[in-house]
C-alpha cells in the first residue's frame, strides 16, 4: 500500500511539472523573471561599473560597510564585489518567489479550471497526501528554476567582467547561504501559502494575486541596501535561512492538519 502512494504521489507531482512545462503562457511568465534578473540587471550594474565610473560615488556609503576582506584601493573592483556578492542575492530571491507563485497557484486552482480536480478526488491518495504532492511538485519546479538561473547570471556575470575588465568574480558565501538556506525556505513558505489558496480560489488569477505580498520583504531589503542602512552579511542570511526553515516547517505541518476536503471544495 505504502509502495502505491508512493508512486501515486510521483505521478501527480510528473504530472504538475509536466503540466506547465506545455502550456507556453504559463512557461514563458515563469522565464521573464529569471531572463530579466539574471541577465538584464547584472549586465547593467557591470556596464555602469566599466563605463560610467563618475555614478560608483553613489555606492560609497555602501562600499564603507563592506568587510575588510573585500576593502580594495581599486574602487570598481570593490563596486563589482558589492554588486555581485552583496547586492544580487537578494535580487535572486525574488526567483523562487516568482517561479513558486505561478506553479503554486496552477495547482488546485488549475485542476478547478481544467475540471480534473473530481478525478484527482477519486484518486488513491487522501487529501492530505495531495497536498504534499502539489506542494513537492511546486518545490522541486521552484528549485529547478533557481539553480538553472543561478548558472546562466555566473555564467553571464563572469563572461562579461573577464571581457570588461580582465577578470573573474568569486561567488562569496552570500551566495552559498543564499542557494542552500534562504531561498529553499522562502520557496516553500511561498508555495505552502499559494497552495493553500490555490485550494480556495476559483482560478489561478486568483491564486496567483494572493501572492504579490510575498515579494514586498525583499523589496525592502533591497531599499535597505542601497540606502546604506545596513549590509547583509553570510552570518545574517544563515540566520535568516534557519528560522525560515523552522517556520515553514510549522507552517506545512498546520496546513497538512487543517487541510480537508470541505476547504478544497468551497
Amino acid at each position: 500500500m505504502e509502495k502505491t502512494m508512493k508512486t501515486a504521489i510521483k505521478a501527480v507531482i510528473r504530472k504538475d511539472i509536466r503540466s506547465i512545462t506545455v502550456n507556453r503562457q504559463l512557461f514563458i511568465t515563469i522565464l521573464v523573471v529569471p531572463l530579466v534578473l539574471t541577465l538584464i540587471v547584472p549586465s547593467i550594474f557591470m556596464l555602469v561599473i566599466h563605463f560610467a565610473p563618475e555614478e560608483l560615488t553613489e555606492f560609497e556609503r555602501i562600499l564603507t560597510l563592506l568587510p575588510l576582506t573585500d576593502q580594495s584601493v581599486d574602487t570598481g573592483r570593490m563596486v563589482s564585489t558589492l554588486v555581485f556578492n552583496y547586492i544580487l542575492p537578494l535580487f535572486f530571491l525574488m526567483i523562487p518567489i516568482m517561479a513558486a507563485s505561478v506553479m503554486a497557484a496552477a495547482s488546485f486552482a488549475g485542476e478547478k479550471e481544467q475540471r480534473t480536480l473530481e478525478t484527482l478526488l477519486y484518486g488513491p491518495l487522501t487529501v492530505k497526501q495531495l497536498f504534499y504532492a502539489k506542494v513537492s511538485a511546486s518545490f522541486l519546479f521552484s528549485m529547478l528554476v533557481s539553480w538553472s538561473s543561478f548558472f546562466v547570471m555566473l555564467l553571464a556575470v563572469e563572461t562579461e567582467n573577464y571581457f570588461l575588465n580582465g577578470r573573474f568574480l568569486i561567488p562569496g558565501a552570500n551566495w552559498f547561504a543564499v542557494m542552500f538556506l534562504v531561498s529553499p525556505a522562502v520557496s516553500l513558505i511561498a508555495i505552502i501559502l499559494i497552495v493553500r489558496g490555490s485550494a480556495k480560489a476559483q482560478n489561478m488569477m486568483e491564486a496567483q494575486q494572493k501572492a504579490a505580498f510575498l515579494v514586498f520583504p525583499v523589496v525592502l531589503l533591497l531599499a535597505g541596501q542601497f540606502s546604506g542602512v545596513m549590509l547583509f552579511r553570510v552570518w545574517m542570511f544563515a540566520a535568516a535561512g534557519a528560522v525560515l526553515f523552522i517556520a515553514a516547517w510549522i507552517l506545512l505541518k498546520a496546513s497538512l492538519r487543517n487541510f480537508n476536503y470541505e476547504k478544497l471544495l468551497l
